[in-house]
């Protein structure tokens, strides 16, 4: 069993980025932080799922060129090499849940 809280965590750029509560050794969870006007670059994973769960703002996802203007209560999954990235155009941060399948150590990110 594991067991932490989100407030022991820190996101990766400081006041933004993700914050992961878990990293291995199947999957990682975390949530993530996009202050507003922020663009996370496009890329893929070659071979991960990603999953994303909305709790708040509103995010835009393109993915291999497709606009999903998402909300909170959405749900968004992602197949390994599906190219995504995630805008934030609102007024107020857009905070979601991350969770990726499976782990690798090394990563698994690719820029497009």
């Amino acid at each position: 069993m594991i067991t932490t809280n989100e407030k022991d965590h820190e996101y990766r750029s400081g006041e933004h980025g993700p914050k992961y509560l878990m990293k291995g050794p199947r999957c990682s969870f975390g949530t993530c932080r996009v202050l507003p006007g922020q663009v996370y670059a496009p890329h893929k994973h070659e071979r991960m799922e990603e999953n994303f769960f909305i709790l708040e703002g509103t995010p835009t996802f393109i993915v291999d060129g497709k606009v999903f203007e998402s909300k909170p209560g959405d749900f968004i999954h992602l197949e390994p090499g599906e190219a995504h990235q995630v805008e934030n155009h609102g007024d107020q941060a857009c905070i979601y849940i991350i969770n990726t399948t499976p782990f690798f150590p090394e990563g698994d990110k690719v820029m497009v």
